[in-house]
């Protein structure tokens, strides 16, 4: 077991790193850190905010509880039509499960624990430091709702759907942003342009803007691999260097960081132009610029082979 990996989320335009996801198991949401070092909870009702993540109790059939539920997916995101939510199973201290069951079976329901649609499942994905699993609901009106794991408790994982008016980051569906993203020949005032270690990654020759332009499908990836080493943007970035000879003549490839250089104090125009309040995200654009897929702040390879292999299709 493994410890759960710091994932940015912004408060407005900038805070500290902190936990994405929750590691309660009191059913209440565990809030990123203040940029003074604290830490706030609050409890997730209908027509409030779901900022963070929450972890809630799985028991088995005798009601003895075995996991907790741990959110690996940003709140106020999510829209009607498919969606995401991967979520790690945890001992409820942090501690990512990654040998849990294969497959696990849940049940979107209500706040009232009215069934939503049938049954879904998903299959374990093995990635460092924790596996996850990611349920695709498809979700067709606005509200909360709760993801209830099979021998669960009474109220499982909340998630938002919400307007699409209000969300700032790009949807699948429409036209992803052209922004001059720094490269190795104009680095636009950020620097390191990319902190992977020991070297760049390959993904900055072209900014977003000229890739777009190319009509060409592209994969862009917002996010800082030197500030999660262990965590889930710097596999995210791996991941993007391992299939780039399968897919390398199908898209082209453009990557950014999220700080203008390596105190992570000031965030990069980047993370402003795709309106975003975390990270790690990656999108995944058809020749005419527009988004088919997003993958928020986990996954690993064979998923992002899986989407790739579609989008390509």
């Amino acid at each position: 077991m493994t410890k759960l990996p710091d994932i940015t989320v912004f408060k407005g335009r900038v805070s500290r790193r902190g936990f994405l996801a929750g590691a309660l198991a009191t059913g209440a949401l565990a809030a990123c850190g203040s940029d003074d070092g604290g830490s706030t909870a609050g409890t997730t009702v209908a027509g409030g905010s779901a900022d963070s993540a929450a972890a809630d109790s799985v028991a088995d059939e005798t009601g003895e509880q075995i996991y907790t539920l741990i959110q690996r997916f940003p709140q106020n995101v999510q829209v009607p039509g498919p969606t995401r939510l991967p979520i790690s199973l945890s001992t409820g201290s942090a501690q990512i499960i990654s040998d849990g069951p294969v497959t696990l079976s849940a049940q979107v329901t209500d706040l009232d624990g009215n069934p939503i649609g049938d049954r879904i499942s998903a299959t374990r994905r093995d990635v460092e430091p924790g596996a996850y699993y990611d349920f695709r609901p498809i979700m067709d009106e606005l509200g909360f709702y709760q993801l209830r794991v099979e021998g669960g408790p009474v109220d499982g994982a909340t998630f938002q759907i919400s307007d699409p008016a209000s969300v700032t980051v790009p949807l699948p569906g429409q036209a992803m942003p052209p922004f001059d993203t720094p490269t190795f020949d104009e680095p636009a005032g950020v620097d390191p342009i990319c902190t992977r270690e020991p070297e760049a990654c390959p993904f900055h020759d072209v900014t977003l803007t000229e890739a777009l332009a190319a009509g060409k499908p592209v994969v862009y990836l917002i996010g800082t691999p030197a500030f999660c080493s262990t965590g889930s943007c710097a596999p995210a970035l791996e991941s993007l260097i391992d299939v780039q000879d399968q897919f390398g003549d199908a898209f082209t490839f453009v990557h950014a960081e999220v700080y203008t250089d390596d105190t992570a104090t000031t965030v990069a125009p980047a993370v402003d132009s795709a309106g975003l309040s975390y990270e790690p995200v990656l999108f995944v654009t058809d020749a005419d610029g527009v988004v088919l897929e997003r993958l928020d702040a986990v996954w690993d390879e064979t998923e992002l082979v899986e989407v790739l292999s579609n989008a390509s299709a």
